[in-house]
């Protein structure tokens, strides 16, 4: 079942102007190659936080918050990423990351090694998905507190995986959920308090889910495409700002107008703005954007109150690259500001928290 307002919608947009202070190493892969990013948040010293983007043509990149390639992982097409914290493997908590490989058509899993920063294969076999690899992102259930990952594909089917310790130290999986959501998909992102899905269908819009396996297939629509909407096809990455007392905001690449749309998170996600990156600090202009993300935690003093990744489909300084707006930034330049909410600890376990009816 299908839930929309009925009441017209009228186009209002508030689209402001950024530009990044940071930017990654190219990637080595020509072409459309990069795509998706995650951030990593240092255990004991956020400065030494990273960025894992993915190579659709080659594996995932590791890169510090200067930008630059600290690590290449070379296990074929991983097309989006995503990661969650405190994940118990031989008995021990691991910041535990996932990506699609979209030539073994299975979800590879990594830790990262806090002392080094690298990424390790941690994957009990290979787990094999019954759709096309396409998009991914993990979800932290505040009920139960097993870990889940969320794989689609172009055609629009989403599958739901469950994700525990094999007893070997390794990691394992089990399909608990299925779907379809009607036509090509790749973004989305799940909400860990509130226990709900979104995920971009890419011509259509934005949909709002139940993330635990045993939700239906309801869904809400937060916004749609078209000129009396906010998003310009293809709806691409998706991305959450947690902030306190539930509220924050949930981030849009609104591909076709090369924007991000920021809406609520709480509630019934009502839109706030749009930006735009644009070229500045001697970084070029962002386009063409996949995969976003974002973290509300002091990194460092250029990005002390965070900061928004994005993937650029078009980098003047060569191959494809991901560029860091500081989330300050970004917030500043609403009117009203956006909040910047640094209590947001994204290794804590996830609280759940009820919507108002």
């Amino acid at each position: 079942m299908d839930s929309t307002s009925d009441v017209p919608v009228t186009k209002t947009m508030v689209t402001v102007q950024v530009a990044a202070t940071v930017e990654t190493e190219p990637l080595l892969s020509k072409g459309d190659a990069a795509d998706d990013p995650a951030i990593w948040i240092h255990p004991t010293d956020p400065s030494q936080s990273t960025i894992i983007g993915t190579d659709k043509k080659g594996g995932l990149a590791v890169y510090d918050l200067s930008g630059k390639q600290i690590q290449y992982v070379p296990d074929g097409p991983m097309n989006n990423v995503d990661l969650r914290y405190n994940f118990m493997v031989g008995g021990r908590p691991v910041a535990l990351v996932t990506a699609t490989d979209r030539k073994q058509e299975s979800i590879a899993v990594y830790q990262v090694n806090p002392i080094t920063r690298l990424l390790e294969n941690v994957a009990a076999r290979a787990i094999d998905l019954d759709i096309s690899a396409y998009g991914l992102c993990m979800y932290h259930s505040p009920i139960s507190g097993k870990y889940y990952v969320f794989v689609n594909s172009e055609e629009g089917e989403v599958e739901q995986w469950e994700l525990f310790d094999d007893g070997n130290g390794k990691v394992d999986g089990k399909k608990v959920r299925a779907f379809d959501v009607g036509s090509q998909t790749e973004g989305c992102v799940a909400d860990d308090e509130f226990a709900q899905f979104y995920i971009g269908e890419e011509d259509v819009g934005i949909w709002k889910y139940g993330a635990e396996p045993e939700a239906d297939t309801t869904r809400t629509s937060v916004d749609s495409t078209g000129p009396t909407r906010h998003l310009t096809a293809d709806v691409e990455g998706l991305t959450l700002y947690y902030a306190s007392d539930g509220s924050g905001f949930l981030i849009a690449s609104s591909q076709g107008s090369n924007e991000y749309a920021v809406y609520r998170r709480e509630g019934d996600n009502t839109y706030i703005l749009t930006f735009e990156i644009v070229a500045g600090d001697g970084i070029d202009r962002v386009s063409n954007t996949d995969g976003i993300e974002v973290a509300n935690v002091n990194l460092s003093s250029v990005f002390s109150a965070g900061v928004f990744v994005v993937q650029d489909g078009k980098n003047d300084g060569g191959n494809q690259n991901f560029k860091l707006v500081p989330w300050s930034t970004i917030a500043n330049a609403g009117h009203p500001a956006l909040a910047i909410d640094l209590s947001w600890d994204p290794r804590q376990a996830p609280v759940r928290r009820l919507l108002a009816p």
